[in-house]
């Protein structure tokens, strides 16, 4: 069953997608760098502009915001996809996403790279390797 979001793109949209089960499939460093690698090849084939991210043990979260004409749940299912064939796991994450268009960009983006502090994983966001916050990745600044 496809996921309906009446809002597809020309928005900046914070989206996060669940393994199943919240297993901790990305504490393996090998599954969480292919994680990252597969939302820049979905980039080259889907417009859209990256704020950031962070690959937690059991979920992801993503900042974005989709051209059209390409949408927000074309995006996720190739992400998916991606990552799933990358493993060569079989089917890895629940079914849906979760969608919101934040009041403020800066604010989630900051919310996105606490997150493996609040998880205990680190203490500060750049000592998180699985997140756009140490500045690694290949990041556009934002407008």
């Amino acid at each position: 069953m496809s996921q309906r979001h009446p809002i597809q793109n020309d928005v900046v949209m914070f989206v996060t997608t669940n393994i199943k089960c919240r297993h901790r499939l990305f504490e393996d460093a090998h599954y969480a760098r292919e994680a990252i690698d597969a939302l820049y090849r979905v980039q080259n084939l889907y417009s859209f502009f990256l704020f950031g991210f962070v690959i937690m043990p059991d979920h992801v979260h993503i900042l974005l915001r989709v051209m059209a004409p390409s949408g927000i749940s074309d995006v996720v299912r190739a992400y998916k996809r991606a990552v799933s064939h990358a493993i060569g796991i079989g089917p890895i994450w629940q079914p849906r996403f979760y969608m919101k268009i934040p009041d403020n960009v800066w604010a989630t983006l900051n919310y996105i790279h606490q997150n493996p502090i609040r998880a205990g994983l680190c203490e500060k966001p750049e000592d998180y390797s699985w997140s756009s916050a140490p500045g690694k990745w290949d990041i556009t600044e934002m407008e």
